[in-house]
Protein backbone atom coordinates (compact mmCIF):
# COMPACT_ATOMS: atom_id res chain seq x y z
CA UNK A 1 0.00 0.00 0.00
CA UNK A 2 1.52 3.43 -0.67
CA UNK A 3 2.50 5.96 1.42
CA UNK A 4 0.33 9.24 1.58
CA UNK A 5 2.35 12.26 1.26
CA UNK A 6 2.85 14.52 3.92
CA UNK A 7 1.39 17.72 3.02
CA UNK A 8 3.21 20.74 3.29
CA UNK A 9 1.53 23.83 2.84
CA UNK A 10 3.15 27.59 2.43
CA UNK A 11 0.55 29.21 0.94
CA UNK A 12 -2.30 26.65 0.87
CA UNK A 13 -2.94 23.20 1.15
CA UNK A 14 -5.11 23.69 -2.28
CA UNK A 15 -1.58 23.70 -4.26
CA UNK A 16 0.02 20.43 -2.87
CA UNK A 17 -0.43 17.69 -4.45
CA UNK A 18 -0.67 14.26 -3.44
CA UNK A 19 1.18 12.89 -6.26
CA UNK A 20 4.53 14.06 -8.28
CA UNK A 21 3.66 17.39 -10.77
CA UNK A 22 6.03 18.63 -13.64
CA UNK A 23 5.53 22.55 -14.59
CA UNK A 24 6.18 24.08 -17.55
CA UNK A 25 7.65 27.83 -17.20
CA UNK A 26 7.66 29.55 -20.40
CA UNK A 27 9.28 33.19 -20.02
CA UNK A 28 7.31 36.04 -21.31
CA UNK A 29 8.65 38.81 -23.30
CA UNK A 30 9.03 42.15 -22.12
CA UNK A 31 8.27 44.05 -25.51
CA UNK A 32 4.47 41.95 -25.52
CA UNK A 33 3.45 41.11 -21.53
CA UNK A 34 6.26 43.41 -19.69
CA UNK A 35 7.74 40.40 -19.48
CA UNK A 36 7.43 37.85 -16.06
CA UNK A 37 6.54 34.34 -16.71
CA UNK A 38 3.76 31.57 -17.10
CA UNK A 39 3.39 28.18 -15.72
CA UNK A 40 1.59 25.45 -17.63
CA UNK A 41 0.70 22.01 -16.59
CA UNK A 42 0.28 18.50 -18.98
CA UNK A 43 -2.64 19.58 -20.32
CA UNK A 44 -1.44 23.18 -21.11
CA UNK A 45 -3.47 25.14 -18.47
CA UNK A 46 -2.33 28.30 -16.71
CA UNK A 47 -2.13 27.12 -13.06
CA UNK A 48 0.20 30.17 -12.08
CA UNK A 49 1.64 33.83 -13.59
CA UNK A 50 4.27 35.82 -12.10
CA UNK A 51 4.47 39.43 -12.82
CA UNK A 52 7.14 41.31 -11.93
CA UNK A 53 8.63 45.21 -13.06
CA UNK A 54 7.67 45.90 -16.58
CA UNK A 55 4.04 44.50 -15.48
CA UNK A 56 4.04 46.06 -12.39
CA UNK A 57 6.12 49.31 -12.74
CA UNK A 58 7.84 48.91 -9.06
CA UNK A 59 11.02 47.56 -8.89
CA UNK A 60 11.66 44.79 -6.31
CA UNK A 61 8.44 43.86 -6.35
CA UNK A 62 6.59 40.41 -7.63
CA UNK A 63 2.99 39.31 -7.61
CA UNK A 64 2.30 35.53 -8.42
CA UNK A 65 -1.14 35.02 -9.67
CA UNK A 66 -2.98 31.84 -10.02
CA UNK A 67 -4.34 30.31 -13.23
CA UNK A 68 -7.34 33.42 -13.09
CA UNK A 69 -5.04 36.33 -12.41
CA UNK A 70 -6.34 36.05 -8.67
CA UNK A 71 -2.97 37.65 -6.61
CA UNK A 72 -1.98 34.51 -4.30
CA UNK A 73 1.15 36.56 -3.30
CA UNK A 74 2.92 39.54 -2.84
CA UNK A 75 7.06 39.63 -3.13
CA UNK A 76 8.88 42.18 -1.72
CA UNK A 77 12.37 43.51 -1.71
CA UNK A 78 13.30 44.88 1.71
CA UNK A 79 15.23 47.76 1.89
CA UNK A 80 16.56 50.37 4.31
CA UNK A 81 19.63 51.55 5.90
CA UNK A 82 19.96 48.41 7.96
CA UNK A 83 19.43 45.98 5.03
CA UNK A 84 21.69 47.80 2.99
CA UNK A 85 24.62 46.94 5.77
CA UNK A 86 23.55 43.25 5.74
CA UNK A 87 25.45 40.73 4.32
CA UNK A 88 22.45 39.30 2.78
CA UNK A 89 19.06 41.19 0.31
CA UNK A 90 16.13 39.63 1.85
CA UNK A 91 13.17 39.34 -0.03
CA UNK A 92 9.26 39.39 2.02
CA UNK A 93 6.24 36.82 0.14
CA UNK A 94 3.43 37.73 1.93
CA UNK A 95 -0.36 36.08 1.20
CA UNK A 96 -3.41 38.46 1.19
CA UNK A 97 -6.66 37.35 3.76
CA UNK A 98 -9.94 38.06 3.10
CA UNK A 99 -9.56 41.48 3.97
CA UNK A 100 -6.63 42.40 2.04
CA UNK A 101 -4.33 42.12 4.92
CA UNK A 102 -1.21 40.73 4.51
CA UNK A 103 0.90 37.87 6.05
CA UNK A 104 4.22 36.93 5.84
CA UNK A 105 4.93 33.27 4.80
CA UNK A 106 8.70 33.43 3.49
CA UNK A 107 11.56 34.83 3.72
CA UNK A 108 14.32 34.36 1.31
CA UNK A 109 18.18 35.70 1.69
CA UNK A 110 20.17 36.61 -1.15
CA UNK A 111 23.99 36.36 -0.22
CA UNK A 112 25.87 40.08 -1.14
CA UNK A 113 28.31 38.62 -2.95
CA UNK A 114 30.02 38.28 -6.78
CA UNK A 115 30.36 34.59 -6.33
CA UNK A 116 27.01 33.24 -6.14
CA UNK A 117 27.12 29.76 -7.04
CA UNK A 118 29.39 29.72 -3.61
CA UNK A 119 26.82 30.96 -1.35
CA UNK A 120 23.82 29.30 -0.94
CA UNK A 121 20.15 31.16 -1.32
CA UNK A 122 18.17 30.06 2.33
CA UNK A 123 14.32 30.45 2.56
CA UNK A 124 13.03 30.77 5.99
CA UNK A 125 9.18 29.98 6.48
CA UNK A 126 6.36 31.07 8.94
CA UNK A 127 6.02 29.38 11.05
CA UNK A 128 9.34 27.99 11.07
CA UNK A 129 9.69 24.38 9.89
CA UNK A 130 13.39 23.50 10.50
CA UNK A 131 14.88 22.35 14.09
CA UNK A 132 18.21 23.65 14.82
CA UNK A 133 18.58 25.66 12.02
CA UNK A 134 17.89 29.48 11.01
CA UNK A 135 16.45 28.04 7.59
CA UNK A 136 13.92 25.71 5.87
CA UNK A 137 14.99 25.66 2.24
CA UNK A 138 18.24 26.83 -0.14
CA UNK A 139 19.00 26.43 -3.32
CA UNK A 140 21.52 23.80 -4.67
CA UNK A 141 22.99 24.25 -8.43
CA UNK A 142 22.84 27.10 -10.86
CA UNK A 143 19.35 28.97 -11.63
CA UNK A 144 20.73 30.65 -14.68
CA UNK A 145 21.64 27.42 -15.91
CA UNK A 146 18.17 26.10 -15.60
CA UNK A 147 20.01 23.07 -13.39
CA UNK A 148 19.10 23.64 -9.42
CA UNK A 149 17.00 22.47 -6.65
CA UNK A 150 14.87 23.39 -4.30
CA UNK A 151 16.05 21.56 -1.13
CA UNK A 152 14.94 20.96 2.45
CA UNK A 153 17.50 21.39 5.80
CA UNK A 154 17.73 17.61 5.47
CA UNK A 155 19.10 17.13 1.59
CA UNK A 156 15.77 16.21 0.62
CA UNK A 157 15.22 17.69 -3.08
CA UNK A 158 11.27 19.56 -2.89
CA UNK A 159 11.60 20.83 -6.40
CA UNK A 160 14.07 19.81 -9.73
CA UNK A 161 14.63 22.83 -12.25
CA UNK A 162 16.05 21.50 -15.51
CA UNK A 163 15.51 21.53 -19.54
CA UNK A 164 14.80 18.68 -21.27
CA UNK A 165 17.35 17.79 -23.50
CA UNK A 166 15.05 17.32 -26.62
CA UNK A 167 14.24 21.15 -26.14
CA UNK A 168 18.01 22.13 -25.50
CA UNK A 169 18.66 20.70 -28.46
CA UNK A 170 16.43 23.28 -30.23
CA UNK A 171 16.83 26.20 -28.23
CA UNK A 172 19.49 28.18 -27.52
CA UNK A 173 17.75 30.16 -24.86
CA UNK A 174 16.88 29.59 -21.32
CA UNK A 175 13.25 30.28 -21.86
CA UNK A 176 11.42 27.26 -21.59
CA UNK A 177 12.23 25.02 -18.87
CA UNK A 178 10.93 22.71 -16.58
CA UNK A 179 9.94 22.40 -12.66
CA UNK A 180 9.39 18.74 -10.55
CA UNK A 181 7.54 19.20 -7.43
CA UNK A 182 7.25 16.55 -5.21
CA UNK A 183 3.96 15.29 -3.86
CA UNK A 184 3.16 17.49 -0.62
CA UNK A 185 5.12 20.29 -1.58
CA UNK A 186 3.18 23.61 -1.84
CA UNK A 187 3.54 24.54 -5.87
CA UNK A 188 2.50 28.32 -5.31
CA UNK A 189 5.47 28.57 -2.73
CA UNK A 190 8.07 26.97 -5.34
CA UNK A 191 7.01 29.47 -8.08
CA UNK A 192 7.33 31.94 -5.48
CA UNK A 193 10.85 30.98 -4.69
CA UNK A 194 11.27 30.61 -8.48
CA UNK A 195 10.21 34.13 -9.11
CA UNK A 196 12.83 35.59 -6.69
CA UNK A 197 15.53 33.88 -8.47
CA UNK A 198 14.34 34.75 -12.13
CA UNK A 199 14.69 38.59 -10.58
CA UNK A 200 17.82 37.99 -8.89
CA UNK A 201 19.49 37.08 -12.20
CA UNK A 202 18.35 39.79 -14.23
CA UNK A 203 15.54 37.73 -16.33
CA UNK A 204 11.91 38.13 -17.27
CA UNK A 205 10.79 39.47 -13.91
CA UNK A 206 13.36 42.54 -13.76
CA UNK A 207 13.35 45.75 -15.65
Amino acid sequence: MATKANTMPVISKLYCSSSQVVLVVRMRPHVVNGGGFVVTNCSQLVVFRVDGCGVLGTKGELVLRDGNGDALLLIRQKGGIVEALSIHKKWKGYTFDYEGSKKLVFTLKEPRSCLPMNNAIRISTEPKRSRGKEWDYEIKGYFPDRDCSIDDSVGNVVAQIGIKKEVEEVMASKDLYHVVVKPGIDQAFVFGVIAVLDYIHGDSTRC
